[in-house]
């Protein structure tokens, strides 16, 4: 496969060990991998770990065995989030030493009963941005986001926008509990990795701009986005460890991995459902187009006869 002009390509996924993979995470993994090997990239394994009470001890080491399994291979070291709070850290001291930061005492009910909703829930209110009130004490370290509309090209969504201020609000780089936000967390490691594109679900779109924002602080590239329709249960919920998804099966991976095709608009030849792991893999990285990608958010997924 040719190799990208510019700076080489570096895409990666990123699961969170709660739990097995489940065919959403199938669809995330195909989708990033094969982005990445058809243009001659690397396709990095991070594993997104860092709110440790949500992890399910061993699911780490399980994911990357069915990974294994299922015939993907990726490029360098797996990369643990837990193990970088250090450099959260420091990267969060850069913000503040630029006065882009500020301690919040308000608590999730306080937020809630003052705010305005907006795309993902309650709309901080700016309640602690000019200083702590008397007796308060400081529970989370959010950024400020004034009046930022930020817009980027998706490519598979088209034009996305969203004014971080009316629809989120200043959001939070460091929870109560200590642990860095999953927003600075991301931005630090897609940068230290050198990522240039994330092919990812469409359930993180709403994410993109305030990655985008941080990655603009820190003065990062901000990489190409690639936002995948998400599967989806009969009742139109995502399919997740949460609304108890059906773990994927190695015994059934060619089977999996060609319902995972389809689902992404490639239309594998019905024959290759039987064919050898490496038939169909071999068919997808030849055959994969982002152009035949469904741009819906979100897909129902039966799954498909077999």
């Amino acid at each position: 496969m040719a190799s990208t002009s510019k700076a080489k390509y570096r895409g990666r996924f990123a699961p969170s060990p709660t739990g097995p993979l489940h065919f959403g995470s199938l669809v995330a993994a195909v989708g990033s991998c094969l982005q990445a090997k058809s243009l001659g990239g690397e396709w990095l394994v991070r594993m997104e770990d860092l709110d440790t009470p949500r992890n399910v001890p061993g699911a780490a080491h399980d994911i990357l065995q069915t990974l294994e399994a299922f015939g993907f291979h990726w490029d360098g070291e797996v990369i643990y989030q837990s193990q970088r709070e250090e450099i959260y850290r420091a990267a969060l001291e850069q913000l503040a030493a630029q006065g882009a930061t500020f301690p919040c005492a308000c608590s999730r009910k306080e937020i809630a009963d003052s705010s305005l909703l907006g795309i993902e829930g309650p709309i901080y209110p700016g309640s602690c941005r000019d200083g702590l009130a008397e007796g308060k004490i400081a529970r989370a370290i959010r950024v400020r986001v004034g009046d930022t509309r930020i817009e980027f090209t998706d490519l598979i969504q088209q034009v996305i926008a969203q004014n971080l201020a009316t629809e989120i609000g200043d959001f939070v780089l460091r929870r109560a509990d200590n642990i860095s936000a999953y927003q600075l967390a991301v931005v630090v490691d897609d940068a230290a990795q050198g990522i240039t594109e994330i092919i990812r679900g469409a359930d993180l779109l709403t994410s993109a701009p305030r990655q985008i924002f941080l990655q603009r602080l820190f003065g990062y590239a901000t990489p190409n986005y690639g936002h995948l329709p998400v599967a989806t249960n009969r009742a139109g919920e995502k399919l997740s460890k949460q609304t108890l998804a059906q773990a994927i099966d190695a015994k059934h991976s060619t089977q999996q991995l060609f319902d995972a095709l389809r689902f992404l608009g490639q239309a594998p030849p019905a024959e290759l459902r039987q064919s050898s792991q490496k038939s169909l893999w071999d068919w997808a990285l030849e055959h994969w187009s982002l152009a035949n990608i469904p741009s819906d958010r979100a897909i129902h997924y039966g799954p498909f006869s077999r």
